[in-house]
């Protein structure tokens, strides 16, 4: 099982030289993706990035730039054509399906620009839909998700459909379902996207609560207000990853 060799991996790294260079959470050496089309696309090209656990990391880059392939391969949505991915250690292209959705399950959250709440269901039950595949009780499923909701300040609107919510509100409910399984890794797609100035301030204060609580954070972003709010900034141009300047500077 994926949590098995986790935990073998993670003994292993901690019997070794304390010496040595901080473990890497998320670590992808020579990474590329191909998509076979005629001609090729190469969405990712030759891409080297180390995150650590509790880092908050932007990736910024415009339209067509490969951030959304890229977010795709760290969430084990998509394999990439060659390198190596590793996630804690484990090398991600030795996963077989089953394993690569459990993996995302247990320690990986999403958070995307259009929400994607059912316009049919309350707040609640949207949220308790983060667990619906990991066959936890239905109340133990309410339970955690009663605990999210309060996490991001949610808690007052329960019985809401999203239809009801501003924009803010239904961004902070798709992170509060994001937080459910209590991931140790959040990926955000675009999380302010479709938000005005007064809540995209609200999202990003949120997104620092998490960070402080010790969730890794990756923001997939065209808009430097938002990128500077990281810990550290990273460009996609053409599939290429560069490092920019430290968040803030």
């Amino acid at each position: 099982m994926v949590r098995d060799r986790q935990s073998k991996e993670s003994n292993e790294k901690e019997e070794g030289d304390p010496t040595q260079a901080p473990r890497s959470l998320l670590e992808l050496i020579h990474v590329s993706k191909v998509f076979p089309t005629t001609p090729p696309v190469h969405a990712l090209s030759d891409v080297n990035v180390r995150i650590l656990p509790g880092e908050y990391v932007a990736i910024e880059g415009q339209s067509g730039s490969g951030k959304s392939t890229l977010l795709n391969v760290l969430g084990c949505l998509d394999r990439h054509t060659s390198g190596t991915y590793l996630f804690d250690g484990i090398d991600t292209s030795e996963l077989g399906d089953s394993e690569r959705a459990e993996l995302r399950g247990n320690r990986i959250g999403f958070v995307f620009q259009a929400f994607h709440l059912l316009a049919h269901r309350s707040v609640l039950e949207n949220v308790m839909l983060g667990e619906l595949y990991l066959a936890n009780p239905r109340s133990e499923r309410k339970k955690e998700a009663l605990d999210c909701l309060e996490q991001v300040g949610m808690s007052h609107r329960l019985s809401f459909l999203p239809t009801r919510l501003s924009g803010g509100e239904r961004q902070r409910v798709a992170i509060a379902r994001a937080l459910m399984g209590d991931p140790g890794v959040l990926l955000c797609d675009e999380p302010t996207g479709n938000l005005d100035t007064t809540n995209t301030v609200m999202v990003l204060d949120l997104l620092d609560a998490l960070v402080a609580r010790g969730i890794t954070v990756l923001v997939i972003t065209h808009e430097g207000s938002v990128a500077v709010r990281a810990q550290r900034r990273l460009r996609i141009v053409d599939g290429a990853v560069s490092e920019l300047l430290e968040a803030g500077t």
